[in-house]
C-alpha cells in the first residue's frame, strides 16, 4: 500500500495479523524486501508493518533535504501509524533504521511497546565526531551523484563493516546486490546528508528516558558496534544484550534463524 505525506509517497507493505503490528525498518541502501525471510515465522502471530525508508526502495525521493531527516522521517512514521489507525507498535530497525526506530521512540514514547535495536548506534557524543562525519557523508552523497549508483554499490560492498557478508552464498550476495542497485541515487544521496549519523540529534544523554523494553543486538564479530552496545547498556533502564556468534553487522542477513528466534522471545515475552 502506499500512503501520501506532505506530497511523497511512502510504500508500506503489511502482512500477517496479530494484537501489537510490529514495524520493521531496514539499513541504509535497504528496503521493505529485506525482511522478507521472517514474513511467515512472524507473521503468524504478529502484523507486520514494513515502510520504505525515504529515499529508498518503492518510496519516493524528493530532492528537498529537509525531508530526509531523522525527526522529519521519525514525524513521517507517526504519521502513517496515524493513517493507518495504529495507535501503539513493536519497533525494530537495523542500523539506519534503529537510528530511526531509537529516534521514533524517543519522541514518541506512547507509541512503542518493545524496541529491538540490531546494530545500532544512538548517534555520534561530540560535535567534532558529527562534523567529521557529515564531511564523509558529503564526500560518499557527492560520489553517488557523480559516479552513479553502481559504482557506489561496488564501493559500499567492499567497507570493512560488510566484511563478513563475503562468506555468504553467492547468491545471497548477487540477491542483495540487486536489491541496493534498484534504489535512487538522489535518494541514497540525500539520505546520507539528511539521516546521516553526523547529521541527526545525538541521543546518548536521553537514553535513560526511554521506558520501553529494549533489546540490543549485536553480531559477535562487529567489534564496533559490540562496544557501542555495552555504552548503552550502562544508560538503558529496562534493557537485554544478545551477542550473536558468527556474525558481523547484518545479524538478520548472516544468521537468520538465530535472529528470528530471539526477536520472537522477546515480542512474546510478557513477564519483564
Amino acid at each position: 500500500m502506499y500512503i501520501v505525506i506532505d506530497g511523497s509517497r511512502y510504500y508500506v507493505e503489511v502482512c500477517g495479523d496479530g494484537l501489537v503490528p510490529l514495524v520493521m525498518l531496514h539499513g541504509f541502501t535497504g528496503d521493505s524486501t529485506t525482511w522478507a525471510p521472517f514474513h511467515e515465522s512472524w507473521g503468524k502471530s504478529t502484523r507486520l508493518i514494513i515502510p520504505d525508508i525515504i529515499g529508498h526502495g518503492k518510496t519516493e525521493s524528493p530532492e528537498a533535504l529537509n525531508r530526509y531527516q531523522m525527526d522529519a522521517a521519525a514525524s513521517d512514521l507517526n504519521t502513517t501509524l496515524d493513517q493507518m489507525g495504529i495507535e501503539q507498535v513493536d519497533l525494530l530497525g537495523y542500523s539506519m533504521g534503529g537510528r530511526l526506530a531509537l529516534t521514533f521512540a524517543l519522541l514518541y514514547p506512547g507509541r512503542v511497546r518493545k524496541l529491538i535495536l540490531e546494530s545500532t548506534s544512538p548517534g555520534l557524543a561530540t560535535e567534532v565526531e558529527k562534523n567529521h562525519r557529515r564531511m564523509k557523508d558529503a564526500e560518499l552523497a557527492n560520489f553517488i551523484k557523480e559516479q552513479g549508483i553502481k559504482a557506489f554499490v561496488d564501493y559500499w560492498e567492499d567497507i570493512p563493516l560488510f566484511f563478513t557478508m563475503k562468506r555468504l552464498p553467492r547468491e545471497t550476495q548477487e540477491k542483495i546486490r540487486k536489491q541496493r542497485l534498484n534504489n535512487s541515487p538522489i535518494g541514497l544521496a540525500n539520505s546520507l546528508l539528511g539521516m546521516g549519523t553526523g547529521s541527526q540529534s545525538s541521543w546518548w544523554g536521553r537514553l535513560s528516558e526511554l521506558t520501553c523494553e529494549v533489546l540490543l543486538l549485536t553480531g559477535a564479530e562487529d567489534q564496533k558496534f559490540c562496544s557501542i552496545a555495552s555504552h548503552m547498556m550502562k544508560e538503558l533502564k529496562n534493557s537485554s544484550w544478545v551477542v550473536i556468534e558468527d556474525s558481523g553487522h547484518a545479524i538478520h542477513v548472516e544468521e537468520p534463524e538465530k535472529f528470528g528466534t530471539i526477536v520472537s522471545d522477546f515480542l512474546s515475552n510478557e513477564n519483564k
